[in-house]
C-alpha cells in the first residue's frame, strides 16, 4: 500500500470495550475499501494497516475483546462498510450536469464532475475513518485510468471512433454519402418536412442501437437537410430519437442479448425462491415480450415520425424558435453555438475524377447491417465489433478496385480517424463519470429513495421515473438496467402476487397451474418490465453526458446544450404519456 499522510488518533481517555470497537470499526472500515479488488477480495500483496497506525493502537493500550488487535484479521473485516456514500454519490452527477447547463461547455463539466467524485471519496474516509487519506484525491488512477482501460472504452474507441470515422473519411474521399444523400435523397425529399421524414426513415433503418444509429443517420442525412433549411436542433433531435428508442422497439440487436444476461436467475427469497428467468434465452425473450410495454420507446418513434411531417402538436418553445429561425433565414444553428467538430472538414472533398456510385456506399452499409442482423438473429451471436471491420475494409477495397490509390484511400481514413479527436475526449470523460457513478453507487442510492412503500398500481411509473433520473444522471441506459432489473423482477413480483391476494411463498405452485392468477401477475410485471426499458432509454437519449447524446449532436452538426435543451421538452411530454398508460394498465387489468 502506498504512504498515506494520517492525523492522529483523536485521543480517548477510556480504553473499554466501547472505544476499542470504535477504533478498529473506523480504521477497518477504511482499509478494507482501499485494499478491496473491483470484485470486493481484498489484495494479500498489501492489505495490512500501516506500522505507524498500529503503533498508535498498541501505544494507546487499545483492547478488543479478550486481546490485542489481530493484524491479519483486523484487515480483512467489514469490507464493504464505507461503500455507501448516499446523498454524496449525487455530487458528481449533479456538478457536471449542472455545469454544463450553466457553461455549455461540455468538456469542463465532465472533467469537473469526474473531480467532485474524488473529492467526495476523500472526505468520506475523513468521516469514516477519522483519518486525511490523500490517496482518495487520486482521480487519475482511481477513475481515469480504470475507466480508460475498460473494454467498453476501448470498444467505443476502435469501433465507433476509429471505424466509423475511418470508413468516413474515406466516404469523405469517394464522397459515397454525399452521392448517397443526393440520389435517394433527390427522389424522397421535397422540402423541410420531407427531409425530417427521410431522416426518420434513415434513423429507422440503422436501428442497431444509440451510438450506430446515431453516427450513420446523423452523417448521411445531414447533406440533404442542410439543402432544405432543417435546423440542426430538428435534425439532432430526429437522429437521437430514432437510435435509443428504436432499439428497444425493434430489438433485432444486441439489446434483448444483454438484458437477458442481466436478469438470467432473477430470484429473491421473499417469494420462496422462485425463480422467473432461468437462463438468458428466456431473458431476451422477455425483453421481446415487453415490446408493447415500452410505451416511451414506442411514443418517442411515434411521436418523431408525426414531427418530421410537421403533426405534432406542440415543439416546446426553444425547438419552435429553431424550426422559424432555420426556415425564415437559413441559420441552421443558434447564435454563439459551438458544434463539437467541423463536419465539412471532417467529410473533405472527393477525388477528382473518381466514378462514385451507390456501390460505395451500399455494399459497405450493407455488409454492416447483415452482420449486425443476421448472426444475432440466427445463431444468438454478436458480430457487431467484425461488421464495423469489414464494412470498413470494405469501403476501402471497393475505392481501390475503382482505381483510387491506396495510400489515398489510406490517408482518407486517417484523416477521418483524426478528425474524431474530440469525440474521443469526450466520450472518454464521459465513461470516466460513468466509472465514478458506479464507484460511489449512484444509482443504488436513487433506488433506495423510492423502497418498498410504493403501492403497486403506481409501479409502473415510479420504476419509469427512477430509471429517468438514474439514467440521466449517469448518461447510460444499460448501466440503469444492471442496477434496476436485479431489483425490479423480484419487487415486481411479489407486489403482483400480494395485488391478486396470493401469497409470494407459493407463486411456484401458481405458476405451475397456470390459469388467470397467473396470466395476472405475468401482465403486471411485462408492464413494469416495460417501464425500465422506455424509463432507462429516456435518461440515455436526454443527457448531455450519455455517448448517445454526444455523438448525435456531433454528426448533425448541432451544439450539444442546443440539442438536450430543445429535445428534453418532446421527450418529457412523451415519458409522461408513457408513464399515464402504464398506470392506467395496471388499474384497469
Amino acid at each position: 500500500m502506498s504512504l498515506i499522510a494520517l492525523d492522529a488518533i483523536p485521543a480517548r481517555e477510556a480504553h473499554g470495550r466501547q472505544v476499542a470497537e470504535s477504533v478498529e470499526l473506523r480504521l477497518d472500515r477504511f482499509y478494507g475499501r482501499l485494499d478491496a479488488n473491483a470484485d470486493g477480495v481484498l489484495n494479500r500483496q498489501g492489505d495490512e494497516v500501516p506500522a505507524r497506525v498500529w503503533d498508535r493502537i498498541e501505544a494507546g493500550g487499545v483492547d478488543v475483546g479478550d486481546g490485542t488487535v489481530d493484524r491479519v484479521g483486523f484487515g480483512e473485516a467489514l469490507i464493504d462498510q464505507v461503500r455507501w456514500f448516499g446523498i454524496a454519490s449525487l455530487v458528481p452527477a449533479v456538478v457536471a450536469l449542472g455545469l454544463a447547463f450553466w457553461t455549455r461547455d461540455v468538456l469542463l463539466s465532465l472533467f469537473a464532475g469526474i473531480v467532485s467524485g474524488s473529492v467526495v471519496k476523500f472526505f468520506q474516509a475523513r468521516f469514516s475513518t477519522g483519518l486525511w487519506v490523500p490517496k482518495e484525491l487520486d482521480f487519475i488512477s482511481d477513475f481515469f485510468l480504470k475507466a480508460l482501460g475498460s473494454e467498453s472504452y476501448a470498444t467505443i474507441l476502435l469501433v465507433y471512433l476509429w471505424f466509423l470515422g475511418g470508413i468516413l473519411g474515406v466516404w469523405g474521399r469517394t464522397g459515397a454519402a454525399r452521392h448517397f444523400a443526393e440520389v435517394v435523397g433527390s427522389k424522397v425529399v421535397r422540402g423541410p418536412n420531407t427531409a425530417r421524414f427521410f431522416a426518420w426513415i434513415v434513423g429507422m433503418v440503422f436501428h442497431q442501437g444509440g451510438t450506430v444509429s446515431t453516427v450513420l443517420a446523423g452523417s448521411t442525412i445531414r447533406p440533404v437537410s442542410d439543402r432544405n433549411k432543417v435546423s440542426h436542433e430538428e435534425l439532432s433531435y430526429l437522429v437521437d430519437s430514432t437510435a435509443s428508442p428504436a432499439a428497444t422497439v425493434l430489438p433485432f440487436n444486441a439489446w434483448p442479448l444483454y438484458v437477458g444476461g442481466l436478469i438470467a436467475g432473477t430470484t429473491t427469497a421473499a417469494i420462496g425462491n422462485f425463480v422467473l428467468v432461468p437462463n438468458s434465452r428466456v431473458g431476451s425473450d422477455w425483453f421481446f415480450w415487453s415490446v408493447p410495454f415500452n410505451f416511451y420507446g414506442i411514443l418517442a418513434v411515434f411521436s418523431t415520425l408525426l414531427f418530421s411531417f410537421g403533426l405534432l402538436p406542440w415543439y416546446g418553445s426553444k425547438m419552435r424558435r429553431a424550426v422559424e429561425r432555420s426556415r425564415t433565414t437559413g441559420e441552421l444553428d443558434a447564435p454563439g453555438a459551438q458544434p463539437l467538430v467541423d463536419l465539412e472538414a471532417m467529410e473533405g472533398s472527393p477525388e477528382q475524377g473518381y466514378p462514385v456510385s451507390l456501390i460505395d456506399f451500399l455494399v459497405p452499409l450493407g455488409i454492416l447491417l447483415f452482420l449486425a442482423i443476421v448472426p444475432l438473429a440466427v445463431l444468438k451471436t454478436n458480430m457487431i465489433n467484425h461488421a464495423f471491420f469489414f464494412s470498413t475494409a470494405s469501403a476501402i477495397l471497393i475505392a481501390v478496385l475503382k482505381g483510387m490509390p491506396l495510400k489515398t484511400a489510406m490517408n482518407g481514413f486517417l484523416d477521418g480517424c483524426r478528425n474524431m479527436t474530440v469525440g474521443a475526449i469526450i466520450l472518454g470523460l464521459a465513461v470516466t463519470l460513468g466509472q465514478v457513478s458506479k464507484d460511489l453507487d449512484t444509482a443504488g442510492f436513487v433506488v433506495s429513495i423510492f423502497g418498498s412503500w410504493l403501492p403497486a398500481a403506481l409501479l409502473p411509473a415510479m420504476l419509469m421515473i427512477s430509471c429517468m433520473i438514474i439514467a440521466f444522471s449517469i448518461g447510460s441506459s444499460w448501466g440503469t438496467y444492471a442496477v434496476i432489473f436485479p431489483i425490479t423482477v423480484p419487487l415486481a413480483l411479489t407486489l403482483a402476487a400480494n395485488r391478486a391476494g396470493i401469497d409470494p411463498m407459493t407463486l411456484g405452485q401458481v405458476a405451475a397451474a397456470g390459469g388467470a392468477a397467473w396470466t395476472s401477475i405475468l401482465f403486471f410485471v411485462k408492464v413494469c418490465f416495460g417501464a425500465v426499458i422506455g424509463g432507462a432509454v429516456f435518461g440515455d437519449q436526454c443527457s448531455p453526458i450519455s455517448d448517445t447524446t454526444v455523438l448525435s449532436s456531433m454528426f448533425t452538426g448541432c451544439d450539444v446544450m442546443d440539442h438536450v435543451t430543445t429535445q428534453v421538452p418532446l421527450a418529457l411530454a412523451v415519458a409522461g404519456v408513457g408513464a399515464l398508460i402504464s398506470t392506467g394498465l395496471v388499474l384497469i387489468f
